[in-house]
């Protein structure tokens, strides 16, 4: 169930530090119903299935920004530096490269 990955997020935090705001927006009839169905299903309140989702969305942005940033600071000369350390040896099965097209 997805709602207890956000419940374990929150349990170690003392509910006296929670904060909590009223946000109003609307949807349309077809994306509420599905909204509801689907935290029916997940066993929580819409309220709670929102703030889960905001709370994924949030999260996934917040780690593309972190590889971006990460990802500037590299260089190909530092990976090639870096891959010229690995050891060679016999590729394992898995970790060979396809030809192009093939998956």
């Amino acid at each position: 169930m997805r709602s207890e990955i956000y419940i374990k997020l929150f349990d170690s935090i003392p509910i006296s530090h929670i904060t909590m705001s009223t946000l109003s927006i609307r949807i349309p009839d077809s994306l509420h119903r599905t909204l509801k169905s689907a935290a029916e299903q997940d066993g929580v309140s819409i309220n709670h299935f929102v703030s889960l989702a905001v709370a994924e969305k949030l999260a996934a942005l917040q780690t593309y920004n972190l590889i971006t940033e990460r990802a500037a600071k590299g260089s190909r000369e530092n990976f090639l530096a870096a891959m010229s350390m690995v050891p060679a040896g016999d590729v394992r099965e898995g970790d060979e490269i396809l030809p192009k097209g093939k998956k």
